[in-house]
């Protein structure tokens, strides 16, 4: 699993698999759409205007995984 953020789109993506083939992206919100192959493998999420749906603490998004915590700055 990856989380990739674009400051200047301000778009976050979760990504949990790589996109082989076919891809299907749903349009879930105006701020939320998936992606998925024909097989139903969820590919990945895509947050629009991820800094106010992922900000958390001041303005920072905190990461943890296995046991390790970070934080990614989200200020638009």
């Amino acid at each position: 699993m990856k989380l990739s953020y674009d400051p200047k789109a301000n778009v976050a993506y979760l990504r949990f698999h790589e996109k082989q083939g076919t891809v299907t992206t749903l349009r879930i919100s105006d701020e939320l759409n998936i992606d998925i192959a024909p097989d139903g493998t969820l590919y990945g999420i895509e947050l629009l205007n991820a800094n106010v749906q992922l900000t958390e603490d001041q303005g920072q998004l905190i990461v943890e995984a296995a046991g390790q915590r970070q934080k990614i700055s989200l200020a638009a």
